[in-house]
């Protein structure tokens, strides 16, 4: 089994046979993520590489191999386990305890096994890796239940490193946009995001998307049941500020259970919330702003709840995104008027058409002509 995973042991052109890098090499648009230059080569390291599903870890993980077996590495120094193909922690184990010497080793989509994080920690303490290099990739779970805290003083060299659908000024880079055609750039981008699949529109995506979103709520233990009620709520609603209360009543449960379930989507890279700030001071109580994070998402949800995009909610949400993104933080405002987005120093008002109102000039107003430009140089 290990052998038919790491096709690069016994094969020399393993590249063309394994099913993740020929579909990487079907796509029209492809690229060498940026995100797998973070990762520590440095033994010892712990990496953890965490992202949505669907968005490209494993094919960058198995480009990175492939670097390094280009730059002159022993194939046969470079392990990579799908652990969705081990049965248990028992077998995990069994399979690490023989990587003595091995450079690098990869345990893909790690937390499909219960208790794993017992048996790397217990390897780890036992000295197992302290020549080696170790990448652990994971969704959602390995957030939602703070695996990666639970390593504490046992990651030596290791980065964490998380891997997020291209945004716009990525996207235009791929795609060989000119500057002039930042314009059209965006029109493709607010319909596919950027997802290697939707980029590439891969017509089976939009199914697989759904699917693999629905796994990941049953892999913590959450119905996607009553979290797809609670996206139509936010999509339904968007972009007004909403309480927990408000969505509980919409779907009859609690407004704990709601926050419980939106705190796991955050930790799912599917949505962020934006909080109310007040001054210098940040109201947690108040409405929130809770945005999908990539535009595909919300053209993924919307056609399986028979509900319309809006532009409007489009424009705000990809703009909190890009800041959210570029500061590490995002809030709103409002006090007679709303400000959409506040991040670092910058106030910004995102319309669909041009504003009627007047703001205060410290605040940046963006009708959908400026936001091209706007995204491509921040």
């Amino acid at each position: 089994m290990l052998e038919r995973m790491n096709l690069w042991w016994k094969e020399k052109d393993w590249e063309k046979l394994d099913a993740d890098l020929m579909k990487f090499n079907s796509f029209k648009i492809r690229w060498i993520p940026d995100w797998i230059n973070s990762i520590s080569l440095k033994p010892f390291s712990l990496n953890f590489v965490l992202g949505p599903r669907q968005v490209g870890k494993t094919t960058g993980l198995k480009i990175l191999i492939k670097q390094l077996i280009e730059k002159g590495e022993n194939p046969k120094s470079l392990a990579y386990i799908n652990c969705d193909l081990l049965a248990s922690f028992k077998e995990l184990r069994s399979v690490l305890e023989k990587m003595k010497d091995y450079k690098l080793i990869v345990l893909d989509e790690v937390t499909s096994i219960e208790y794993w994080w017992k048996v790397v920690k217990g390897l780890i303490d036992l000295g197992q890796f302290r020549n080696s290099v170790l990448i652990v990739s994971g969704s959602s779970s390995l957030k939602v239940k703070k695996f990666v805290e639970a390593f504490t003083g046992r990651r030596g060299e290791g980065k964490d490193v998380i891997v997020l659908p291209l945004s716009f000024k990525e996207f235009v880079k791929v795609k060989n946009y000119k500057k002039s055609e930042l314009h059209l750039a965006f029109e493709f981008y607010l319909k596919n995001g950027g997802y290697p699949r939707s980029i590439n529109e891969d017509s089976t995506f939009l199914q697989d998307f759904i699917s693999s979103i629905e796994k990941e709520f049953a892999r913590i233990g959450k119905s996607y049941k009553l979290a797809r009620e609670i996206i139509y709520q936010l999509i339904f609603k968007a972009p007004s500020a909403l309480g927990y209360n408000t969505i509980a009543n919409s779907i009859g449960v609690s407004h704990v259970t709601v926050r419980e379930y939106l705190e796991a989507m955050e930790d799912m890279f599917l949505v962020k919330i934006a909080h109310l700030k007040e001054g210098n001071k940040i109201n947690f109580r108040k409405e929130k702003k809770i945005f999908l994070r990539d535009p595909f998402m919300l053209h993924a949800f919307s056609s399986v709840f028979g509900l319309e995009e809006r532009k409007e909610v489009l424009y705000e949400w990809i703009v909190q995104e890009h800041l959210y993104r570029k500061f590490g933080e995002i809030y709103y405002w409002k006090n007679g008027f709303e400000i959409d987005c506040i991040a670092n120093n910058l106030k910004v008002e995102v319309k669909a058409g041009k504003a009627h109102e007047k703001y205060p000039r410290n605040v940046i107003v963006l009708d959908k002509e400026d936001i091209p430009n706007f995204l491509f140089e921040l």
